[in-house]
C-alpha cells in the first residue's frame, strides 16, 4: 500500500468519525429538544426537516466552490461549518432559532458528504471500494455508539442540559477538522475533475435511484424517530438507547455487507434492499406496539448499509473526470424531494401517521422496480440492462 493511499484512507476515517460524533448529537437529541424545549408539532418538524435539506439541494454548489479550493479543503472546511451548527443549536431553543442553526449545520454537512463521496469514488480502487466503504461505515458506526453511550450518562447521570451536550460536541468536531487540515498535506488527485455542472444521460439510472433514496430517506430520518417519541413516549434516554442497538448492529453489519457486495454484486444487495424496506414500512403503519416499532427502526437503519451498493455501481460506469461534479449533481437530486416531502407529509401526519409509511411502502415498489434494471456487472457503456439489451 502506497504512502498516498495510507494517508487517503486516514483522512477518510478521520473525516468520518467526526462528522458520525457531531451529526449523530444533532440527530439523537432533535426530536427531543424540539418537543420538549421548542413545542415542536407534526407540521413544523415536516418544517424543519425540508429546510434542513435545502443545504442538500444545493449541493450542486460545491462544484463552483472547487474552482476556490481543493476537495479535500472543502471536506475540512465542510466539517468545521457542520460543528459550529451543532454547537449553536443549544443557544437558540426557539423555532426561528432552531430553523437557524439547522440551516448551518445542514450546510456543512452536506457539503462534506458531497466531498466525500467524490473522494472515496477517486481514491478507493474499484475492487477494494466495497469492503473499505464498508469498514468505514462501520467505524462511523463505532463512534456514533460512543456518542450515544456519552450523551445517555450525560443526560440521565449527570443531568446536562441540551445547550451543554451540543457545545461540547460542536468544539470536538471543530478540534478534529483543524487537526485534519494541520495533518494532512494535499493529496494527489488520479484524475483532474471537471469544474463545471456535469450531467450525462447515460447516467439516467443513477440519477433516478439517488432520487428515490432521497425520498425514501426522509421517511426514516423526519417520520421514524418522531413516531418513537410522539406516538410511543419515547425519552431521550429511551431514543439514545435505540441509536445505541442501531450503531452496535451497524457497526457488526456493515463490514459485511461491504464484502457481499463485492462478492454478489450491486444489482442483487440493492433487490434485497427494496424488498426489506416495502415489508418495514408497511409494518410501521399497522402495528401498535412499542417493542415491535423499535424492532422495525433497528431493521429500517441497517438497510442504510446496502447505499454503498448505489456508490460502487456509480463508481463502475463513470468517467472519471465526472465523479466530482456528479457527486454534486447527484446530492441535488437526492434532495429534490427531501425538500417538499416533510412538509407535504407533515400534513399527511396530522390526519393519520400511517398514511406517510404507506406512502414509504410505494416509494420503495419504485426503488425496486428500478433496481432490477441495473445490471449484473456494470461497467461504462452498460449502465442498464436496457443497454444491454439494445
Amino acid at each position: 500500500m502506497s504512502d498516498n493511499t495510507k494517508k487517503s484512507q486516514q483522512f477518510l476515517l478521520l473525516s468520518a468519525i467526526c462528522a458520525a460524533i457531531t451529526f449523530s448529537v444533532w440527530q439523537l437529541l432533535l426530536n427531543n429538544f424540539s418537543v420538549d424545549e421548542v413545542n415542536f408539532v407534526g407540521t413544523q418538524i415536516g418544517w424543519l426537516q425540508s429546510l434542513r435539506e435545502i443545504p442538500g439541494f444545493l449541493a450542486f454548489g460545491a462544484v463552483f466552490l472547487l474552482l476556490l479550493m481543493k476537495e479535500q479543503y472543502l471536506a475540512v472546511l465542510s466539517l468545521a461549518v457542520l460543528s459550529i451548527g451543532v454547537a449553536l443549536t443549544g443557544y437558540f431553543p426557539t423555532t426561528y432559532g432552531l430553523y437557524a442553526t439547522t440551516i448551518i449545520m445542514s450546510t456543512g454537512y452536506h457539503y462534506y458528504e458531497t466531498m466525500n463521496t467524490s473522494l472515496q469514488i477517486q481514491w478507493l480502487g474499484k475492487n477494494e471500494a466495497p469492503k473499505f466503504m464498508g469498514t468505514l461505515m462501520g467505524r462511523s458506526a463505532l463512534a456514533a455508539l460512543a456518542t450515544f453511550i456519552c450523551i445517555w450518562a450525560a443526560m440521565e447521570l449527570f443531568k446536562m442540559p441540551f445547550w451543554m451536550v451540543y457545545l461540547v460536541a460542536g468544539i470536538i468536531g471543530c478540534l478534529i477538522a483543524l487537526y485534519m487540515f494541520i495533518k494532512f498535506p494535499l493529496i494527489p488527485q488520479k484524475s483532474q475533475q471537471h469544474k463545471h455542472l456535469v450531467l450525462r444521460k447515460r447516467y439516467w439510472l443513477y440519477y433516478a435511484l439517488v432520487f428515490m433514496s432521497g425520498a425514501r430517506r426522509q421517511i426514516f430520518v423526519v417520520f421514524a424517530g418522531f413516531l418513537m417519541v410522539e406516538k410511543y413516549g419515547y425519552s431521550v434516554e429511551n431514543m439514545a438507547l435505540l441509536f445505541i442497538i442501531n450503531q452496535v448492529a451497524t457497526m457488526w453489519l456493515s463490514p459485511k455487507i461491504g464484502k457481499l457486495i463485492a462478492h454478489i454484486g450491486e444489482r442483487r444487495i440493492l433487490l434485497i434492499e427494496y424488498i426489506g424496506l416495502i415489508l418495514v414500512f408497511i409494518s410501521y403503519g399497522a402495528i401498535n406496539n412499542h417493542w415491535i416499532a423499535s424492532g422495525l427502526y433497528v431493521t429500517d437503519n441497517l438497510f442504510f448499509a446496502m447505499a454503498i451498493a448505489s456508490k460502487t455501481y456509480f463508481q463502475k460506469i463513470a468517467d472519471p473526470k465526472d465523479i466530482a461534479s456528479t457527486a454534486g449533481v447527484s446530492f441535488t437530486i437526492n434532495h429534490i424531494a427531501a425538500v417538499v416531502l416533510p412538509v407535504l407529509l407533515g400534513m399527511v401526519w396530522m390526519i393519520d401517521y400511517s398514511w406517510v409509511f404507506y406512502l414509504g411502502a410505494a416509494m420503495a415498489v419504485v426503488s425496486l422496480c428500478l433496481a432490477t434494471l441495473v445490471p449484473k456487472s456494470p461497467a461504462r457503456g452498460h449502465e442498464s440492462v436496457l443497454v444491454a439489451q439494445s
